[in-house]
């Protein structure tokens, strides 16, 4: 049994936010520069420009990437094998994200769904929780804005419309986002599982390194199609046209019912925000 206290929780959770919100990640950036020399629009070439060099002032002043800073989504894998001591975990999971958008002037965009009032401090968080063999603890935070959430969809479709029906979902919802999730977008895709199982899925797949394919052959090759279809939609950087509207497509799947087919997509938009650390 492996003892880890709180605080470090909390000082690796603080970490991970003030990186992920103002250093995009190289995967990202070689995406968005072969994007730059493939494009074929002026007006999309000088977007990715642009956000290339926004991209690159952000890390070198410690400032956000985007305005919106989103919602603090954390994904916690944790070893079967370690007790927290301390104090409450959860507790200082929420401190770490709450220092973390403080004392980097991040915005505060969280608040109550219906009244509408603002929590102040961009708490609580989003944690998904796994458990694992083992005495470690690996964090993943990715901060999520909300003009790539908007346009994510769930689609419960039946067994009939098969691999086809599940392409046309995903290029669909790109297709009707438009230019409203800050193209390029990096497209999560979740099949199988429950409705719920299959968003977070689809979420999670977006934590992966942009660009990387799956290890199972069958989905590679559907993203790869799926690009190429994404692709070939024409709303461009920024959704000013083009052919760089999307840097990559994710995708994971797990068994589901007889009865069903859910597919969920989760955009993200060109800012694709994540950091990971293991204790």
């Amino acid at each position: 049994m492996r003892e880890i206290d709180v605080r470090q929780v909390e000082e690796t959770v603080y970490a991970l936010f003030m990186s992920a919100c103002c250093e995009i990640g190289e995967d990202v950036l070689a995406l968005l520069r072969a994007g730059e020399r493939e494009e074929e629009s002026p007006f999309g070439r000088e977007v990715l420009r642009q956000l290339i060099r926004n991209d690159e002032l952000a890390a070198e002043r410690r400032m956000p990437i985007c305005q919106d800073t989103g919602m603090a989504v954390i994904f916690m894998e944790v070893g079967q094998d370690v007790h927290f001591a301390g104090g409450d975990v959860n507790a200082a999971i929420e401190e770490g994200v709450r220092r973390a958008y403080r004392d980097g002037c991040f915005r505060a965009s969280v608040l109550s769904p219906l009244e509408r009032v603002n929590t102040k401090d961009n708490t609580p968080a989003i944690v998904h929780l796994r458990i694992v063999p083992g005495e470690r603890v690996t964090l993943t935070a990715a901060p999520k804005g909300f003009g790539s959430e908007n346009m994510s969809r769930l689609w419960m479709l039946t067994p009939s419309q098969g691999v086809e029906g599940v392409k046309h979902a995903v290029v669909e919802t790109v297709r009707l986002a438009g230019g409203n999730p800050c193209p390029p977008v990096v497209v999560g895709v979740g099949i199988g599982g429950t409705a719920e199982c299959a968003m977070l899925m689809a979420k999670h797949s977006l934590t992966r390194d942009c660009g990387r394919p799956s290890a199972d052959s069958m989905l590679a090759d559907m993203e790869r199609e799926l690009l190429a279809r994404i692709n070939d939609l024409g709303i461009g950087p920024q959704g000013l046209g083009g052919r760089i509207t999307a840097l990559a497509v994710h995708i994971e799947q797990m068994p589901t019912h007889i009865a069903g087919l859910p597919v969920a997509v989760n955009m993200q938009c060109h800012a694709a925000r994540h950091k990971t650390a293991t204790i």
